[in-house]
């Protein structure tokens, strides 16, 4: 028998030595092949089209794990992108005498709103150069028709369809929900637009909520149909009667209200597009996708200056206590990032890209701070993605300059609180019941298995209004408004760009690439180099991370669909400690 353990333990650590070894070399390959192919210089031949397909998450940046797109349950693998790449490249193209066009191939996509605004703009800007921009899909969204639009030619497949209805904001309630398993939501707010905490406290919408929504909807929707009608030559009444009577639900229908060109089929797309190209028929197509192209050489050699930098530093996704992660914004890495920048004499000016609904009120001063003492010793410049409210606006209120696109969400000036009561589902469901011994008449103070006691609820309400009074005084000051003035526009209330612009919150309409222009501008410096902040973690972290924690994520959300916000918005309140400043709960427009 002994000798038999002897035997089975040696055999035992044996495999698992080997096992060891193979996973290190099997990623050391892995590895080394992304660094290779990472490095290795694309070739763009001559007579090409540049494929924009924008049907996986566009990131703020390109993520530094190599396998942010990698799929370990089918070893497949899709190669991540950023928002900064693409505008950069759509540039790099306009000036490339070998790129002759752009193919957007819009069926499925992934991107947020104002990252589409920034892309057609870029599109725009490219069309300048004489170059054609084609469109082709087998079904539009809105938001991929509003892309699409700024095509020279939209073509359609014969039995697709356009989603072509006007915006709507589809709220989830779970009033009803904490009812049936006899959980309280202690809610202590201020600010009557402060719409985060509705749903778990009512079953629709209240009226003020309904009115910032109706408010906000209406002045993006406005914005979508301007820039369709100039590009297509449609009023904004004919486009809002094709919405109203859902006419380019069919592709005839679509064709007949000439909200596109022509139906073709892929197989003629490629023909129409080897015209374009005066390619034989029996020639190839030269293609290239804006994920490759991003390798190429940039045939405008840009002349560099390393000792004058500007800092742009990304501030994306949940205010969060903690280290903060590559897309969240902790109390670490980006007031980190932050002062690097304000320390180091080659940085010039700071640009602050904003892409977050906000969080934690407490993280969210830490980051503000920072960036108040930056901009003592240099020019600070804000840009909002999708999103920058309540938390995520806080951080930039002190800007220099803001900049942002007509349809970001931001504002939502407003701070709250909430404590589960989960008393009566413990005791009256599960059977749990709980004694308490305590030094001080506090000393329970705050407990998901009672009640609040009126003081405790006054405590915490009194920290809400400190919180408000902080944001706002934070807010006038850096917008060199009254204070009373923020809090008319504040209470909570969501505004989009277009009204942020008209209120004050910011300045300026443009992406991230205005903002930059405006800071060089501002440090009176040519020919800077762009210094990229936080810094990627290494690579090795980033993989293990992936296969540990973020894959499982990642199968979560393509199991739940959009129902995963749900599930993702709950995790992420569980991560806030004290006042929350944030938007309303899973914001969608549709």
């Amino acid at each position: 028998m002994k000798q038999f353990l002897k035997f089975f333990l040696a055999s035992m650590l044996g495999t698992f030595v080997t096992l060891i070894v193979l996973f290190l070399l099997f990623f050391g390959m892995i590895v080394s092949m992304v660094s290779f192919s990472s490095n290795e210089e694309v070739l763009v031949e001559e007579n090409t089209l540049l494929t924009l397909k924008l049907d996986q998450q566009i990131f703020e940046r390109k993520p530094g794990n190599p396998f942010a797109g990698f799929s370990f349950t089918d070893m497949q693998a899709e190669e991540s992108i950023g928002l900064d790449d693409i505008l950069k490249n759509i540039a790099k193209a306009k000036e490339d005498p070998k790129i002759k066009g752009i193919l957007l191939d819009l069926s499925d996509l992934m991107a947020g709103a104002a990252q589409v605004e920034e892309i057609r703009n870029a599109l725009a800007d490219f069309k300048l150069s004489g170059k054609f921009v084609v469109s082709y899909a087998d079904n539009l969204s809105q938001k991929a028709y509003y892309l699409a639009s700024i095509a020279d030619e939209i073509y359609l497949q014969p039995e697709g369809a356009i989603d072509f209805k006007g915006l709507m904001v589809d709220m989830a309630f779970y009033k009803k929900t904490l009812e049936k398993l006899d959980v309280e939501a202690q809610i202590i707010r201020h600010g009557k637009f402060k719409s985060a905490v509705e749903p778990f406290m009512l079953e629709k919408m209240s009226p003020e909520n309904r009115q910032q929504i109706e408010q906000f909807t209406g002045s993006i929707w406005k914005n979508m149909l301007e820039g369709i009608s100039k590009s297509r030559k449609i009023s904004e009444g004919r486009l809002n009667e094709i919405a109203d009577s859902l006419l380019s639900s069919t592709s005839a229908g679509a064709l007949k209200c000439k909200l596109i060109d022509k139906l073709m089929y892929r197989d003629e797309l490629i023909e129409n597009l080897k015209g374009r190209l005066s390619v034989d028929s029996a020639g190839t197509l030269n293609t290239i996708s804006i994920a490759k192209y991003v390798d190429a050489a940039n045939p405008v050699k840009k002349k560099v200056d390393r000792s004058k930098r500007i800092a742009v530093i990304y501030a994306v996704g949940e205010v969060e206590s903690g280290e903060g992660e590559e897309n969240s914004i902790g109390s670490k890495n980006i007031p980190e990032a932050i002062r690097k920048a304000r320390l180091d004499e080659k940085v010039k000016a700071i640009v602050l890209r904003v892409n977050s609904p906000g969080g934690s009120a407490l993280v969210s001063d830490i980051v503000w701070r920072e960036i108040e003492m930056a901009k003592k010793v240099k020019p600070v410049i804000a840009s909002f993605g999708d999103v920058a409210a309540s938390g995520g606006y806080y951080i930039a209120c002190g800007a220099n300059k803001i900049f942002a696109m007509p349809n970001t969400i931001t504002g939502s000036i407003g701070v709250f609180g909430m404590i589960p009561n989960a008393q009566k589902l413990l005791s009256e469901k599960l059977g749990i019941n709980y004694d308490v011994v305590k030094t001080n008449a506090n000393s329970e103070y705050i407990s998901l298995n009672r009640p609040l006691t009126e003081y405790q609820r006054s405590v915490i309400q009194g920290g809400i209004e400190e919180v408000y009074d902080v944001f706002t005084g934070h807010v006038a000051q850096g917008r060199n408004m009254k204070q009373a003035d923020v809090d008319s526009i504040g209470q909570g209330r969501v505004w989009s760009g277009i009204d942020a612009k008209r209120i004050g919150l910011i300045d300026e309409f443009g992406g991230l690439d205005a903002a930059i222009a405006e800071a060089a501008k501002m440090a009176k410096i040519e020919n800077y180099k762009l210094m990229i902040l936080p810094e990627p973690k290494d690579p090795f972290s980033e993989i293990l991370g992936t296969i540990t924690g973020d894959s499982g994520e990642s199968r979560l959300e393509k199991e739940l669909g959009e129902y995963y916000s749900h599930v993702k918005t709950l995790r992420n309140l569980t991560k806030i400690q004290g006042p929350i400043a944030r938007l309303p709960y899973d914001l969608t427009i549709k």
